[in-house]
This record gives C-alpha cells, structure tokens and sequence, in this order.
C-alpha cells in the first residue's frame, strides 16, 4: 500500500483512506478551499479640540495618550490617530475678545508654549513605540496665526505655524479635507454656498451635504450618524469638538454641560465602522480612580 502525506496537515496516510493528495475529508476541504488571509482590522481613533493654552489643566492629554498606548502597544491591529484640530487655542488672537478687557495680559509665545507642552504631553503618554498613523488637522485656532500675519505683517516672521510642534505627525492644512479608509476628515466641512461650518443637530441631513462618511470637530458636542444609499454603501458622520478639562467663559454658565472625550472607530473599510465613544469621565476613572466631575473640583 503507497503511503503519501497530506498536502494539508502533512501526515502520512495510506491512498486508500481519502484521496490522492489529502488524509481525510476534513483535510480536503480545508486545504482545497483555504480561505485567503483576512486584511488587519483598521482602528482610527479620532481626538477632538483639546484647546490648551496658559493656566488651564492638561491631565487629559495623559490619559488619552495612556488610552491609546494601553490598546495598541500589543494589538494587531492597524492604527490611525486622527487629531481634529484646535489644539492650539491661542486666545491671544482672538478677534473675538480684540478690544475687551479679556484681551489683557495674553501673549503669544505663552500661547505656543502652553500648546506644544500639551502636545509633548500627548505625544509621550502615546510613546514611539506604538506603531500606527498620526495625524494633526490644523483647526481655526491654529489658522489664527496665518490670520493674524496676513492682516499684520509686521508679525511675519515672528510666528508661525511652524512654532507649534505636532511631534513628527503628519500635518494637514485647515480645512484641506483627508481622506483615510475611505472616511473624510476635516477640522469642519463648510455649505459651498457660504463658506460658513455645517451646524444644526441634524447628522443625517449633515451626511447627505458632504455626500459620504465624515468626522469632524468644532462643535462642542457628539453627533453620530449613520445611513444606507441605494447601493447599500453604509455611511457614517461623526462630529466630536471637545476634548479638554476647562469651561469656556464665552459660553457661559449653562453652555458648558457638553459631551467631552475621544471616539473610537473600529474595523474601518471603505468608509464603514463601528463607534465607540470614549468620554473623559470614563479616562478619568480609569487613570485617576474617581469621577471626573470630583477630578474637576480638586483642580
């Protein structure tokens, strides 16, 4: 009787047992209709505004960066970290607060220092050692310098964009929209007929505006949305615009109670996901041991 070995799992076997090339008729299936090799899954991990400037808290940045060194280090999976912007808030151009009171005692260069020790902050807490993507979309606080030297060039060569260290992580200009795994990400997605930001509550009107999946920051809120075409191509919006410990004071005492944390988006292809918000009270808890409105209120 001829002996041979399967072309499977590479045990002899006698002829008669099976066929001629595999053992069994396990053997023959499994070999003979190998099922290809599963691309990684893709993870994105999407920051929102994180606004740092002088005299505000940054322990948040830690705990992001902590988040994203604690999931990925290890895993298998593929990493892109996208930063939406308004990292640096530079409230020192603000031509909102320009001739008010508000305006007094702001200075530039604290401004850029306050957000690179942020970033650093960030980027440490990551480590270099954490393969993966990185991305920082220039928002409208970080265009406030290519504003401010356009309309004072005797500030040209003073500051400039070039001043804020995003740490090796590759740089998009404001409002250049990228696309990644077939998601367009943009500091905001502007009405073409006015220039002015998408706004309003409304995700799916919102996804049908920009005509495919999106993420974007800006608005100090969560809006996740999802829909279907024709062709059954799932669609996912996701607008996330706050990421930091502090209350605006121009938004008053009631406009603070606001969603704040990072997303994540899992097994990413051609634009579809699965969401995961990440709020900071649950990056508090994990990294600080309470709440986050009691981290809050010991600052």
């Amino acid at each position: 009787m001829t002996h041979r070995r399967c072309a499977d799992c590479d045990r002899p076997f006698e002829q008669s047992r099976s066929g001629q090339r595999f053992c069994s008729r396990t053997c023959q299936v499994r070999g003979g209709h190998r099922t290809p090799a599963l691309a990684p899954i893709t993870d994105h991990v999407f920051i929102p505004d994180t606004q740092c400037k002088d005299g505000v808290p940054d322990n948040h940045l830690v705990w992001v960066g902590r988040y994203i060194r604690d999931k990925y280090l290890t895993s298998d999976k593929r990493l892109v970290v996208i930063h939406g912007g308004d990292h640096w808030d530079m409230p020192s151009l603000s031509s909102w607060d320009k001739g008010t009171r508000r305006i007094e005692g702001r200075r530039i260069k604290a401004d850029i220092d306050a957000g690179s020790r942020g970033f650093r902050l960030l980027n440490d807490a990551i480590g270099d050692d954490v393969a993966g993507d990185y991305h920082f979309l220039d928002g409208n606080h970080e265009d406030r310098v290519t504003r401010a030297t356009n309309s004072n060039p005797q500030l040209d060569g003073l500051v400039s964009l070039d001043d804020m260290d995003v740490c090796g992580w590759q740089r998009h200009a404001f409002l250049v929209p990228v696309t990644l795994d077939g998601v367009m990400y943009s500091h905001y997605f502007a009405n073409p007929m006015t220039g002015r930001p998408y706004a309003g509550n409304n995700i799916e009107t919102r996804l049908k505006s920009i005509g495919g999946s999106f993420s974007m920051g800006h608005q100090q809120t969560l809006l996740i949305g999802m829909r279907y075409t024709a062709a059954g191509v799932q669609q996912n919006g996701l607008v996330a615009g706050a990421c930091y410990l502090h209350d605006e004071d121009y938004k008053g005492p009631q406009g603070n109670a606001h969603w704040r944390g990072i997303v994540v988006c899992h097994n990413v292809h051609q634009g579809s996901y699965d969401v995961k918000p990440v709020s900071l009270d649950s990056l508090c808890r994990r990294y600080e041991g309470v709440p986050l409105a009691e981290f809050r209120r010991s600052l």
